[in-house]
C-alpha cells in the first residue's frame, strides 16, 4: 500500500518575492533579483533543515500568500509565482550559468523541477510591510 500522507513545508519570507520577467536567469550573478533570490533560498533552507525536508520528486502544490501595503505590489501574480517556483526547484539545470556565487544556497531545492507543480494557490492580504508565505505540499501521484 502506498503512503498517502501529505508532506507540507511552510515558511515566511520578509520583503518582496523574486519575479521572473525576462529570459536572463534569475540565478545569474548580478541579476537585479539576486537579493530576493538569496532571501527566499535562505528562508527555504532554514525551514527544510528544521524539518528534514528533501526535494520532492512527486507532483506538488504551491501556495503563496503575498502580504503588502495596498497599491504596493511590484509585479503581477504570474511573474511572482514563476519567480518563486523557479527558485525553489533544483538549480542543477541552471548550472551552465554558474551558481558559485550562491554558495551552499545553490543546493536548496524543495522539489526537483517546477514542472511538478500541479496546483497553485495565490492570494494577497493587506499588511504594513511586504512579506510572503510559501507552502509546498506533496500531491499523490496521478495513477
Amino acid at each position: 500500500m502506498r503512503n498517502t500522507r501529505e508532506l507540507t513545508l511552510s515558511f515566511e519570507v520578509s520583503g518582496p518575492p523574486p519575479v521572473k520577467t525576462e529570459a536572463l536567469s534569475i540565478f545569474a550573478a548580478g541579476h537585479r533579483q539576486a537579493a530576493r533570490v538569496r532571501t527566499l533560498l535562505q528562508a527555504a533552507c532554514a525551514a527544510a533543515q528544521r524539518s528534514g525536508w528533501t526535494a520532492l520528486t512527486e507532483p506538488v502544490a504551491l501556495e503563496i500568500v503575498l502580504r503588502c501595503p495596498p497599491g504596493r505590489r511590484t509585479s503581477d501574480a504570474a511573474t511572482l509565482i514563476g519567480g518563486i517556483g523557479a527558485v525553489l526547484q533544483d538549480k542543477k539545470r541552471a548550472a551552465d550559468i554558474g551558481l558559485a556565487h550562491l554558495g551552499v544556497l545553490a543546493d536548496v531545492a524543495l522539489y526537483v523541477d517546477d514542472r511538478q507543480i500541479q496546483r497553485v494557490s495565490y492570494r494577497e492580504e493587506p499588511a504594513e510591510e511586504m512579506s510572503y508565505l510559501v507552502r509546498v505540499t506533496s500531491l499523490p501521484p496521478v495513477v
